[in-house]
Order: C-alpha cells, then sequence, then structure tokens
C-alpha cells in the first residue's frame, strides 16, 4: 500500500519495502503522487519532501529527487536527514566531489552518536570509492603536461621541416 498520513508533527507512516525495485511501477507511481499531494497540503515540510526525494529516486528520476532535497534544505537548511540523503543521491550518482561536500555538511548536522555514525560511514564510502575510482587525467598536473609538450615540440619541428621540403 502507498497510502501516506501526516501527523501534527510531520512523520510519515511510509511502506517499508524490502526490495523497492521488485514493486511494480504503477505502485511506485502512486506513492509519488500522494507525496506530491502531501507535499502541496504541507508545503513548510522538509521530512515530506525529503520523502519525496526518496520516493523519485527509488522511481529512477534523480533530477526531481535533487530538486525535492534542494527544496528540504530550503525549507530547514539545519535538516540533517535532507541533507545525508542528498549527499548519497550525488554518490550514487557517482558525482564524488559533490557527495563529499554534502556528507560532510551532513556530518556537521548530526546531533546524536547514531547519526554522526551514520554520516561518517558514508564519508567514509565515499572517500573509499574516490580513491579506487579510475581518475580522469588533468592538464594542469603532472601526468600529461610533459608528454604533451613533447609532443607538440615533434609536431612544430616536423611540420617546419616539412615546409622546407
Amino acid at each position: 500500500t502507498s497510502e501516506i498520513t501526516v501527523t501534527t508533527n510531520n512523520s510519515l507512516a511510509l511502506p517499508q519495502w524490502r526490495d523497492p525495485q521488485g514493486v511494480p511501477p504503477e505502485v511506485r507511481r502512486n506513492h509519488v503522487q500522494a507525496l506530491e499531494k502531501a507535499c502541496l497540503e504541507n508545503p513548510q515540510s522538509p521530512d515530506l519532501q525529503a520523502y519525496l526525494a526518496m520516493a523519485h529516486a527509488v522511481n529512477f528520476d534523480s533530477y526531481k529527487s535533487i530538486d525535492a532535497l534542494e527544496r528540504a534544505l530550503q525549507l530547514d537548511p539545519n535538516h540533517y536527514f535532507s541533507q545525508l540523503k542528498l549527499g548519497e543521491l550525488w554518490w550514487r550518482l557517482r558525482a564524488l566531489t559533490p557527495a563529499e561536500a554534502e556528507t560532510i555538511k551532513a556530518l556537521n548536522l548530526a546531533k546524536t552518536h547514531d547519526q554522526y555514525q551514520v554520516a561518517r560511514a558514508q564519508l567514509q564510502q565515499i572517500r573509499t570509492h574516490a580513491q579506487n575510482a579510475a581518475m580522469r587525467p588533468t592538464w594542469g598536473g603532472k601526468p600529461l603536461m610533459a608528454p604533451a609538450l613533447i609532443v607538440l615540440g615533434i609536431m612544430i619541428i616536423l611540420g617546419t621541416v616539412a615546409t622546407w621540403l
């Protein structure tokens, strides 16, 4: 079921899917629509925006998920859960630099030991992934600058010799 209830403190009763990918698309779509309606009825709730973002992510809509998390953080810049989920979303999209920055913000917002541990573990996973990922070569760094200059020099010499002949 995708019934959503909003109580006076804006807490939600959400479906507990063991494998959200196994849930039929129409059920996920109905859940997103119910959350969108709840967000319209409670526009000042960062919790609802965060849950909507999670529903969009499960429904394979990253852009809408990012938008909902950013709205949640506009409503409450100190909303730990939204900040943590934004870092996680960037990480899952393999945008490791923003993932690390957003997760560090969540780490700084942690109020309990458990929140701190979750954010710290996420940050550690992001950094491990960044270290093990194939790094893109840069022109400003040492790896390609010298070989590029040598190739350029050789091309200039060959071009000059070719024009004299």
